[in-house]
Order: structure tokens, then C-alpha cells, then sequence
């Protein structure tokens, strides 16, 4: 049975990535795009990133550009814009598609642990889940369905949760906090 460990992604540069790397840290992987409503949310996760990692937090944000074309830069572009409007300095990864026949290994095993169970409550997330029950008809499962879903592993490589975009980034930092 395969474990969080097992797999690799790309960095921007093309480097191999070893998840195997990051064993004993508390890591958040995160789709990402620059032209979506949730791409604020790249600052309270570079904040994460400052205040935690030297306590054992990484952050891999893996660019994709499966939902409404949000994220049509290459990888460079996409890393000059986050530093130039969000001072990012948590690593970023190629982009890679998350859902479908393309989509990296690591995903498939990230949403076999953690489904999709709905975007909660309250005026976004009702007109999130309209708008991508028309983009995305054919999401199934543990499929991602938007930008900036969150999954959390802890120190021993169990993916613990999935935090939907809609989730109150408050919410996500105090259970990150908690595994540290």
C-alpha cells in the first residue's frame, strides 16, 4: 500500500522532489492558481510559512490550471507574480494538472485518503459549489474541485485533512499549529 512517502513531484526548476524528504515535518500541499478569487489565500499561507516552518511546517504549492483557466503562466511566470505580490518563499512545484489522466501520482493518492465532502457553509460556498457543479461535471469522489484545496500530512505521513478553498484560513493555520 502506497504512503505519502513513496511519491515525487517537480519542482519549477524540473528537480525531483522527494516526499520521502520532508519525513518528520508537518507538510501542506496546495493547488494554486493566480487569476482566482482564492488567490489571496497566498498570503496567509506564506504567513504560515514564516511563523511555522522552522517549527517543522513545508508547504509545496503545486500551480494548476484545470479550473477556469486560472493559472495560464508558465512556471516562471507564475513564481514572479506570487514573489512580486505575495513575497512567497514556501517552494513551488511544476505545474501539474490534479484531477484526470495527467494528474500527478501524489494527487491520486492525496484524494484516495481524503474525499471531497462539500464546500460547508454560507454565501461562497453555496456559489462555489453552483459554479463548479457547471465547469466540472464530471467531479467524482475525492476529485478536487477548485483552487487552493488543502491537504494536511503530519510528522509520521498520515494525511490527516482536507481543507476545501472555503475553509476560513484561521481554521487550517490552528489545525497545522496543533500537529507542530
Amino acid at each position: 500500500m502506497a504512503k505519502f512517502y513513496d511519491y515525487t513531484v517537480l519542482s519549477a526548476k524540473g528537480e525531483e522532489v522527494k516526499m520521502a524528504d520532508l519525513a518528520g515535518k508537518v507538510v501542506m500541499v496546495v493547488n494554486t492558481a493566480t487569476g482566482c478569487g482564492f488567490t489571496p489565500q497566498y498570503e496567509p499561507i506564506e504567513k504560515m510559512y514564516r511563523d511555522y516552518h522552522d517549527q517543522g511546517l513545508e508547504i509545496l504549492d503545486i500551480p494548476c490550471n484545470q479550473f477556469g483557466n486560472q493559472a495560464p503562466g508558465t512556471d516562471e511566470e507564475i513564481h514572479e507574480f506570487c514573489t512580486l505580490h505575495y513575497n512567497t518563499t514556501f517552494p513551488q512545484m511544476k505545474k501539474s494538472d490534479v484531477n484526470g489522466e495527467n494528474e500527478l501520482p501524489l494527487y491520486t493518492f492525496l484524494k484516495s485518503e481524503k474525499t471531497f465532502e462539500g464546500f460547508g457553509k454560507g454565501v461562497t460556498a453555496m456559489a462555489l459549489s453552483m459554479a463548479v457543479k457547471k465547469m466540472n461535471k464530471g467531479a467524482k469522489g475525492g476529485d478536487i474541485r477548485w483552487n487552493f484545496t488543502k491537504f494536511i500530512i503530519d510528522r509520521q505521513g498520515n494525511v490527516v485533512a482536507r481543507f476545501e478553498p472555503t475553509t476560513e484560513m484561521e481554521e487550517v493555520e490552528k489545525f497545522v499549529k496543533d500537529l507542530l
